[in-house]
């Protein structure tokens, strides 16, 4: 997406401070498989992860997309119709005509076309204006629009172009009727036709036609000349008359702009092949010469106004929509009983906060909202904190406990946040990351070449080396593809240099063991600590909380042997 004049995403304008976060990622976190109940159409879902992809540290960004959603949340009867504004000017832009470029040919009619859709531009404008005027708003980005639309306005001279406009319209309306003469040839076949007057009351009905005809039967009831002095009668022509009517009829009815009601009448010579089908195009330009000082106005006019801005208002739309599909979409789940909130920017130097800081109470995975329909289903939520002395978590626990939830939904959480979204948790206070990087199981059939103990080793060096001290890392069951001592020898290593980097990390892990080395990694030279995490389970019942423990290591184990009585003792004591 391109940075835009104004946005409601990008404060600066620019995007170069901006990583974007990978499709794996990005699919790692589970944002793909929740963003189908945000946007039901596929080009707005592509948007949204593209806007949700492209992260940057600076907490400025993050206050000012937070801001923002919090008003669009707040009002959404301004969302519904700032949309249907954006969609009107959308379609003037897509298929309007006066952004476009015309010939000095253009006739009256598609000048004031043209006209009449800069007029309608305007309204636009200035209802945006009252929309944003009349809510209650108090984000910056919301606040800029305001004041960029009513630049917009005054920039170019609406107010003038209004009063051009009207007076325009009022002199048009005053135009009922044309006179115009035709010219024939000995065949009787129109030679020339020209433009007598232009009249400011309609013709009346009569038998003009039956006339006529009787006129021409006899050689003395031909006119000798030009000059009319009978009070002849308007007759129109059957639709099976003559193509010359036609033409005619159309040109009588066009909504010409006039300074007088009366002119001298010009000719156009009509081709010898064509003699009725370009009627309409010649009576145009006789009608454009005749009022060339209205044609001269309105190209003014239009060579004045035609770099009024429309593009950026228009690229605006995608933006709403991204915020507008979101607040929708959490209305939805807080009908249901799902909380969120909104996430509170912390920055560098703040009395009790530095770079790794990030506390969240209450949150949850966003996934879990779709097995509400489950019967006794109940979403289990979680304490979480990043912090100098809690810098990598060393995660452990039973398969199916909830590890690998708890993981996806603390990146949610960071991108959520940054992208401006409320977030599913009671309150989430976090200073940025730059980037985010997850390394889960890969597919079978990615891991052919380097098998995938080696596939493993590959992405892990490329995400480390792409990391800073304000990443976040995610690792779920890293190095758990080949034997227990080889994998714990590779993670543990890798575990060391996270450390010594600084890089916030949540590992997720079946090797109990490496939980147990925590006390020795922390004797060195590092820029954090690492801590052990633990699901907690009570009887062999997984109970979906994390806490701060050693790790339970064979007791898990111990707990499913007995409730399923097969422990050494209720083996050999039960009877055969």
């Amino acid at each position: 997406m391109e940075a835009k004049m104004i946005s409601l995403l990008y404060p600066y304008g620019t995007l170069e401070d901006y990583k974007t976060v990978s499709d794996v990622t990005m699919h790692d976190l589970g944002m793909d498989h929740f963003l189908e109940n945000v946007a039901g159409k596929e080009q707005e879902r592509n948007m949204i992860m593209k806007v949700l992809s492209k992260m940057t540290k600076d907490p400025k960004v993050a206050e000012y997309r937070l801001e923002i959603f919090k008003d669009i949340y707040s009002n959404p009867d301004m969302c519904d119709d700032m949309m249907k504004l954006l969609d009107k000017i959308n379609f003037l832009r897509e298929y309007g005509s006066f952004k476009k470029r015309y010939d000095e040919t253009a006739g009256l009619w598609e000048l004031m076309h043209r006209l009449e859709e800069i007029n309608d531009y305007i309204g636009y404008v200035e209802a945006i204006y009252r929309c944003l005027e009349n809510a209650d708003i108090g984000s910056q980005g919301l606040s800029s629009l305001k004041k960029y639309v009513d630049e917009i306005y005054h920039d170019n001279g609406f107010e003038a172009l209004k009063k051009d406009i009207a007076d325009m319209k009022v002199k048009t309306s005053e135009l009922k009727s044309v006179t115009v003469g035709i010219n024939l040839n000995e065949r009787f076949e129109a030679s020339s036709i020209g433009l007598v007057s232009v009249n400011n009351q309609y013709f009346t009905k009569s038998g003009i036609i039956s006339g006529f005809c009787e006129k021409i039967s006899s050689k003395d009831a031909v006119k000798n000349g030009t000059e009319w002095k009978e009070n002849y009668k308007y007759h129109p022509f059957s639709e099976a008359d003559s193509g010359v009517h036609k033409a005619i009829d159309k040109a009588g009815k066009m909504n010409f702009t006039i300074s007088h009601f009366a002119m001298s009448a010009m000719l156009a010579s009509v081709p010898d092949k064509d003699s009725t089908t370009d009627v309409p195009h010649y009576m145009n330009q006789i009608t454009g010469h005749m009022l060339s000082q209205t044609v001269k106005k309105l190209r003014e006019l239009l060579d004045r106004y035609v770099s009024i801005t429309i593009t950026d208002i228009t690229n605006l739309i995608p933006e709403f929509i991204y915020y507008i599909r979101f607040a929708d979409y959490i209305r939805r789940l807080e009908e249901k009983g799902f909380r969120f909130c909104q996430a509170q920017v912390l920055k560098t130097g703040e009395t009790g906060s530095d770079s790794y800081t990030a506390s969240a109470q209450g949150l949850y995975n966003l996934k879990l909202t779709g097995n509400q329909t489950e019967e006794n289903f109940e979403i289990v939520t979680n304490d979480f904190q990043f912090d100098k002395e809690h810098l990598v978590y060393i995660l452990t626990g039973a398969n199916r406990g909830g590890k690998t939830t708890i993981t996806q939904a603390i990146g949610q959480l960071f991108v959520l946040a940054q992208g401006g979204i409320f977030v599913p948790a009671e309150s989430f206070r976090f200073y940025p990351v730059d980037c985010i990087f997850t390394h889960f199981p890969a597919d079978e059939d990615k891991t052919v070449d380097l098998g995938r103990l080696g596939e493993e080793c590959k992405r892990f060096k490329e995400l480390f080396f792409a990391s800073t001290k304000d990443s976040l890392i995610l690792l779920n069951e890293t190095f758990s593809t080949t034997s227990f001592e080889e994998g714990y020898y590779i993670a543990k290593d890798s575990v060391r240099a996270i450390l010594k980097k600084g890089v916030r990390t949540l590992y997720n892990t079946h090797m109990h063991k490496l939980a147990f080395d925590i006390g020795s990694m922390n004797q060195e030279n590092v820029e954090g600590k690492a801590v052990s995490l633990i699901v907690r389970s009570e009887a062999g019942k997984r109970l979906f909380k994390v806490e701060i423990a050693q790790p339970e290591g064979m007791s898990y184990a111990r707990d499913i042997a007995e409730k399923y009585g097969v422990t050494y003792e209720m083996l050999t004591t039960h009877e055969m």
